[in-house]
């Protein structure tokens, strides 16, 4: 919902900022955000807990190169060129660029029914952009590169344990943050101190308390589903974009919702199980004792929530989360 708000609040501001220094504020106003968050949960860390941060660097600096620092300027650039809504609308391929890069690179698993589900939602993309008119072109473009750039980024962070959600989207606000921020003033300017402080706002609650919600969701439900249930903030965006930008619902809108709609559901209602064995893990996120996996006899506790869970074998339903990693 925050995350669907973003987009037509931030058409309202995209025609009296630069878009890399827009891209900048955003993300800057999401570091601000959960700043504190970091500061309070800072603790010592363990020499282990030191070096699964170290074999992470490099792949969080992916995730804020692609999804922090080029993803919202190539947004941006849609968000210029084309209406709110058919923008909102057309993020929905960032379901289908997630899972793909997530079942390709990170081995997650999908499934027929998740498979099935995330080609309807894909079909809704085709849908809105057939109906279309030639002037939507570029801005589906720039969004679909987005969508790619958002799919590599949630793929990497759904699996990143070493960090805390909070110091994920910390390090992609203040770094990507700042490089465009700094880009952006040399291009255009600096931005009248009233759009200065809606950026930061928006980017504070639509992109900070956002991102930080969704990677909790899908460490615990795998980077694909946690994209379907996110599938739903473009629809709230197209629904936001009819009063606050003026945008009218077409027919064509309507359509590729329900389409998209219909995928959601069906793989939000996907089911996996099988006998498989868990390797010894150590990572933090809070303890669940009526988890299988946090039972006494398999967990061993570190200090705070890191933990570390011995190795196991068992059988029951389950989601890609970060307790199942497995091949398949």
């Amino acid at each position: 919902m925050l995350f669907g708000a973003a987009t037509p609040a931030t058409k309202l501001v995209v025609d009296d900022v630069g878009s890399v220094a827009l891209a900048g504020l955003l993300y800057i106003g999401a570091a601000a955000a959960v700043a504190p968050f970091v500061v309070r949960g800072r603790g010592g860390a363990s020499s282990q807990r030191s070096q699964a941060r170290r074999r992470g660097r490099t792949r969080l600096l992916l995730a804020v190169g692609f999804g922090g620092g080029l993803a919202p300027v190539l947004l941006i650039l849609a968000l210029d060129r084309t209406p709110a809504g058919t923008v909102s609308l057309f993020l929905n391929l960032e379901l289908v660029a997630t899972a793909v890069i997530a079942r390709v690179f990170l081995q997650e698993h999908i499934g027929r029914r998740a498979g099935l589900g995330i080609v309807i939602v894909l079909l809704g993309g085709v849908i809105l952009a057939g109906a279309s008119g030639a002037g939507v072109a570029a801005g589906a473009v720039l969004v679909a590169a987005t969508c790619v750039c958002w799919g590599v980024d949630n793929a990497i962070t759904a699996s990143l344990d070493s960090y805390s959600p909070a110091q994920l989207t910390l390090a992609k606000g203040v770094v990507a943050g700042s490089v465009n921020l700094l880009l952006g003033v040399a291009l255009d300017g600096l931005p009248a101190a009233r759009y200065v402080l809606a950026a930061l706002v928006i980017g504070a609650v639509g992109y900070g308390l956002s991102i930080t919600m969704w990677i909790t969701g899908a460490r615990l439900v795998g980077a694909a589903r946690g994209q379907v249930v996110f599938a739903l903030a473009p629809f709230i965006g197209a629904l936001l974009a009819w009063p606050v930008n003026g945008d009218p619902l077409t027919g064509s809108a309507v359509v590729a919702f329900g389409v998209s709609l219909v995928g959601v559901i069906v793989v939000g209602t996907s089911r996996h199980g099988h006998a498989h064995a868990h390797e010894q893990l150590e990572h933090a996120h809070p303890i669940d004792p009526a988890d299988p996996h946090h039972h006494g006899d398999v967990i061993e506790l570190v200090g705070g929530t890191r933990h570390r869970h011995l190795a196991f074998a068992h059988e029951h339903p389950h989601l890609p989360d970060i307790h199942h990693r497995h091949a398949h």
